[in-house]
């Protein structure tokens, strides 16, 4: 495929990929599922020489907190980003800290007053964007009935805004997600499930079993994500044939290139659209 020839598509084991590649073709979009992660691989990272904001970037805007409120929480991230992405430090040794992060963070989101009205606009005012070809990549598989589960340590509320208002969210999407928990006036008293986090995306697959088990015929699976804790997405999936899986680097290109090359099939660098993805795609649902 030329499109995997491109200098900023990065292959370890072709041959592995191209095998995995002709897998999926031959079991069709019949046998294919996609586990998806959101922020930075479904969303753009930068549009524009900017920075675009996260789930959690877009609910810290003015419009639904104060400045105070919204600096507390940059600072939070400024401390735990950091260890996050530190290449030196085991996910095992990043977990406590990234639990710790989330639980202050929401923690002071309680204390912000957010009201479920805001959500909207808030959406509509900030500079959030998909990927490009990101829509084209939600009608085709909608039009060909694969399942796609995205899968993200953000803000459900707000991550499925941003796919109505920028795309279409389709009947066969469903999103696992950190959902705010609202009263009967619209204001955020927290959150209606267990935290997901960036390190327990596997905790949160077996917890969905249900969703694996109904569409356990689909043994094919493509996964997209932007970090290493995203691997584990499809860890609720039984008896699994093909998984090629496709990983987006944001952030320390230099320091983080080799070990996720090691990690992922295929790594995009610096890839603000869909374009490998969506060939793959078109290619296991040419039937």
């Amino acid at each position: 495929m030329d499109i995997l020839t491109g200098p900023n598509v990065h292959i370890k084991d072709k041959t592995a990929v191209n095998e995995k590649i002709k897998a999926l073709m031959k079991g069709g979009s019949k046998s294919l599922q996609v586990i998806s992660d959101f922020d930075r691989t479904l969303s753009r990272h930068s549009y524009k020489g900017k920075v675009c904001p996260s789930c959690h970037g877009i609910l810290e805007s003015g419009l639904v907190m104060s400045e105070s409120t919204r600096m507390e929480l940059q600072e939070l991230k400024t401390k735990y980003y950091s260890i996050e992405i530190d290449h030196n430090m085991t996910i095992k040794e990043k977990i406590p800290y990234m639990i710790e992060w989330y639980e202050k963070s929401h923690t002071i989101m309680l204390g912000a007053n957010i009201l479920k009205d805001h959500i909207a606009d808030s959406v509509r005012e900030s500079n959030v964007r998909l990927k490009d070809g990101c829509d084209e990549m939600f009608t085709l598989l909608n039009n060909h009935s694969v399942p796609l589960l995205i899968f993200s340590a953000g803000v459900g509320d707000i991550l499925k805004e941003v796919i109505s208002q920028k795309s279409t969210f389709h009947p066969n999407m469903k999103i696992v997600s950190n959902f705010m928990k609202f009263n009967e006036k619209g204001k955020m008293i927290g959150f209606l499930s267990d935290l997901i986090h960036v390190f327990n995306k596997n905790e949160g697959s077996l917890c969905h079993s249900q969703y694996f088990n109904d569409i356990r015929h689909r043994h094919n699976i493509l996964l997209l994500g932007d970090s290493m804790g995203d691997l584990h997405m499809a860890d609720g999936v039984e008896d699994v044939s093909t998984c090629l899986k496709i990983g987006y680097l944001n952030d320390k290109v230099d320091v983080l290139l080799d070990s996720f090359m090691d990690a992922w099939d295929i790594v995009l660098t610096d890839d603000q659209s869909m374009d490998v993805t969506n060939a793959i795609l078109s290619l296991v649902t040419a039937e």
